[in-house]
């Protein structure tokens, strides 16, 4: 664990670190790419990605707080302990760095989960790689609100008026055959009544001509 500790313990001036990370990624970079196409020219280094970047400010963060709590702080801190059990002390202080380190670095992976900052960094990347062939120039606010709103919304709102005109245009087909649907219920209910007066006229006939026929049957003879 010491040697562990001591490798953190080494202060990084100015962001040292970070810039030597940096470089060492960039320098990997450029072996892969001269070791896959075989080119012979001077390669032009390989910016790092702004997930690596993140990785590497993390590690420097890190190791500028454990120098910041050096070993000789934390003895001064408890110098009387430390004067009585100073392996025990060193033990305590290795404890404390590494449960710190793994505590912080578990928290920002948390976050990175939550916030999905994995593949947003990767999308950036690919963004911004994209726009390098861009030959027109990028949008820029023009400093009138009114005019920026306008150019950001009417895109949208366009979007949404042609779903508004769609949804309307699907409604009025939906009424449109309803309609038709009611007008044929009306006709076929016409229809029925037509077909119940007619049976109703032929049963009054028929229950007439009975009636005649009974009476021309009781008639004396």
């Amino acid at each position: 664990m010491g040697g562990a500790v001591g490798r953190w313990r080494r202060p990084m001036g100015g962001g040292g670190g970070a810039v030597g990370r940096l470089e060492m990624a960039a320098a990997r970079g450029d072996a892969e790419e001269a070791a896959a196409g075989g080119e012979s020219g001077p390669s032009v280094p390989a910016a790092p990605g702004r997930a690596q970047v993140f990785a590497t400010v993390v590690d420097t963060f890190l190791e500028k707080l454990v120098a910041a709590g050096s070993y000789q702080r934390f003895a001064n801190c408890y110098c009387c302990f430390y004067k009585l059990q100073p392996e025990m002390t060193r033990s305590i202080y290795d404890q404390f760095i590494s449960q710190l380190q793994t505590s912080i670095k578990e928290e920002i992976q948390e976050v990175k989960d939550e916030g999905n900052l994995e593949p947003l960094f990767n999308s950036l990347d690919k963004i911004v790689e994209e726009a390098k062939n861009r030959e027109e120039p990028a949008w820029r606010p023009s400093g009138i609100p009114e005019e920026d709103i306008c150019s950001a919304m009417v895109p949208y709102l366009l979007k949404h008026r042609a779903y508004l005109q769609k949804i309307l245009k699907e409604k009025e087909e939906e009424n449109r055959k309803v309609a038709e649907s009611v007008l044929a219920g009306r006709d076929r209910i016409a229809e029925l009544q037509q077909l119940i007066q007619a049976r109703k006229h032929a049963w009054q006939a028929i229950s007439k001509e009975q009636r005649e026929l009974m009476a021309t049957l009781k008639e004396p003879q």
